[in-house]
């Protein structure tokens, strides 16, 4: 995957909030490891509204959405 592909993220936080946020693949990558490790406290995610800090602990879920969406019809073969 090109390192400059956006990838549609969604992260559900302790207490019900949820953002959502196209982020370079990298991010998203990044993202899932630093939440199956326990290492780490913050995470600084490069997304398309510029950077932001998720506090890990605080993280219930992330739903990453497939690449490339499909709008419309497809003809019949």
């Amino acid at each position: 995957m090109p390192e400059s592909k956006k990838i549609r993220i969604e992260i559900g936080f302790v207490g019900g909030q949820m953002m959502s946020s196209l982020v370079s693949s990298k991010s998203a990558d990044e993202l899932e490891a630093a939440l199956s490790k326990s290492e780490a406290a913050t995470l600084l995610l490069d997304s398309d509204e510029g950077p932001f800090t998720v506090v890990l602990a605080h993280v219930v879920y992330v739903k990453r959405f497939p690449p490339e969406g499909q709008i419309g019809f497809l003809a019949p073969k």
